[in-house]
């Protein structure tokens, strides 16, 4: 049987520690080519580029896979790749694995899951993958066995079309880990203020700031297996449609 194509992406930048992980553990399963940012993208959420061009470059870097860095944004990369770069449409997408959870509501703001989630809308299989570390040397060898398990049941049992996985990582040890979880996104939000400061030339400007804020501590939310130990799968799909208030809202237009 032939090798599965696996398409791996992110939104930290091709060279960053967390796709390096990713694509040598994908290796391992099948046949790898990367399309990722040439620099950082991280919180550009599901942005495409419109008013600039776009270019890609393929490098020579480590490993048997072919790597491309391009010039978007991670939705860019995987529209990129499905449409200029790849042979033929591929088996799986993997996004990450990035610097930092996207638990939650992060997976509102995140150009990795956001990368899986166009992904998922061309029909793929797609897995986001974070680990809740935000340091350039987090160590992601400690969650290989539990990505490459969450890979191949994946490929073993397709989801239904535009369903992609946001999967995220304890910040643990592996044999700390105490398994996997399939969870809801959890009720939180960032509590967020814009810090006012005043330049050398006397101008102002702001920075953002702010705490997270988890109102949610149901057993089944994302943040509550990642606080107990355990990684946490959400399934996820880009119908935003509110489905249980569409009678309500009908019988007002009527």
């Amino acid at each position: 049987m032939s090798r599965p194509l696996i398409l791996v992406t992110n939104d930290d930048g091709i060279t960053a520690p967390g796709i390096r992980k990713l694509i040598s553990i994908m290796n391992k399963i099948g046949e790898v080519v990367v399309v990722a940012p040439n620099s950082p993208q991280s919180g550009k959420g599901h942005a495409i580029t419109i008013n600039s061009t776009l270019s890609f470059e393929e490098l020579n870097l480590d490993g048997p896979q072919k790597d491309f860095s391009c010039s978007g944004t991670p939705v860019d990369c995987v529209k990129m790749a499905l449409d200029k770069i790849l042979p033929r449409r591929p088996d799986l997408v993997v996004s990450g694995i990035n610097h930092g959870a996207n638990s939650s509501i992060n997976v509102i703001y995140s150009g990795t899951m956001s990368a899986a989630v166009e992904a998922g809308v061309e029909g793929l299989q797609a897995i986001g993958f974070s680990l809740s570390d935000l340091k350039w040397e987090a160590d992601f060898d400690q969650a290989e066995e539990f990505i490459r398990d969450i890979v191949l049941k994946t490929l073993e049992n397709p989801m239904p079309k535009g369903i992609v996985l946001n999967v995220n990582i304890p910040k643990l040890n592996k044999e700390e880990i105490k398994g996997i979880k399939v969870c809801k996104q959890a009720n939180a939000k960032w509590e967020e203020s814009f810090d006012e400061r005043v330049n050398p030339h006397g101008r102002k400007y702001y920075w953002l700031t702010g705490y997270f804020n988890n109102m949610d501590e149901s057993e089944d939310a994302d943040e509550t297996a990642l606080a107990n130990g355990y990684i946490s799968i959400v399934p996820v799909k880009f119908d935003l449609t509110a489905y249980e208030y569409m009678r309500e809202l009908d019988s007002i237009y009527k």
